[in-house]
């Protein structure tokens, strides 16, 4: 992929997994990246340690909360100078509580209401209202701020889910927190088009992570694999490079899309 000048990064839920692969990615490419964490400090000091170049930063916040959205902002820009690039990777699954099932699960039938509800206010709270809080910090510091020479006034990529076409019946309030993200991302690219930030969205399947391990270990392994007609679930660094992609300065006509990243596990 061709270089460009330097681009100062955010992406969120970066101390592990995806997020990480993310912060190496733009890392490779020359960029600065500011790597935020909920709680994971020395998992997250450690990406940074490791990323190639200098002028990272860490930055930690709840994502749920907006007073934390906008320390996080302001943090992140007093680290790289300006946000080019926003990467809205962090995400939750419901904690398991006595009596349920694999992580998240909140089956209708079996889900007692205040389970049901707490989950619900949870997850969007992280989920949807974070990222959309986020997006109007960054946004705005975007249109007010110029950028370097050479590179453009933004790019913004929400992680989205597979789940938001598909459903998700024994987690429907991650699956809808996603359908909404897919959504406000969509809203976003009119709205910020004449700003010159483009918005995009990627919607994996099941990825080769910690939040995925559910899914991956014993008896459960080959049926996960097997949705896909290439017999796996994706690598991190494969939807990294994508995300990079959607993120580069030429990508501005991708901008409203969501871009299906699933192995040909769903189609639609």
């Amino acid at each position: 992929m061709t270089r460009h000048p330097s681009r100062g990064v955010l992406v969120t839920g970066s101390s592990r997994g995806v997020g990480a692969a993310v912060a190496h990615a733009f890392a490779a490419m020359g960029d600065r990246v500011v790597v935020h964490y909920l709680a994971s400090e020395e998992a997250a000091a450690r990406v940074v340690a490791n990323l190639p170049g200098d002028g990272h930063g860490l930055a930690q916040a709840d994502l749920a909360d907006p007073a934390d959205v906008e320390r996080l902002a302001s943090e992140a820009v007093e680290v790289l100078g300006r946000v080019d690039v926003l990467v809205n990777n962090a995400a939750m699954l419901a904690a398991p509580w006595e009596g349920g099932g694999r992580r998240g699960d909140h089956p209708l039938e079996s889900t007692a209401y205040d389970e049901w509800v707490d989950i619900w206010q949870r997850t969007i709270a992280a989920n949807l209202l974070g990222p959309a809080n986020l997006v109007w910090q960054v946004a705005r510091h975007m249109i007010d701020t110029p950028p370097a020479d050479g590179v453009p006034a933004g790019r913004i990529v929400n992680v989205g889910s597979r789940g938001a076409h598909r459903g998700e019946p024994d987690i429907p309030a991650y699956g809808a927190s996603k359908a909404g993200l897919h959504a406000f991302g969509q809203s976003m690219a009119v709205r910020l088009a004449p700003h010159g930030i483009a918005v995009t969205t990627i919607a994996p399947g099941f990825i080769e992570t910690d939040m995925a391990g559910y899914a991956l270990a014993g008896d459960r392994a080959a049926a996960t694999r097997a949705q896909s007609p290439f017999d796996r679930v994706a690598r991190p660094e494969e939807v990294a490079d994508a995300i990079v992609a959607l993120a580069d300065p030429r990508a501005e006509w991708a901008s409203g899309a969501v871009l299906d990243f699933n192995g040909a596990s769903h189609l639609r």
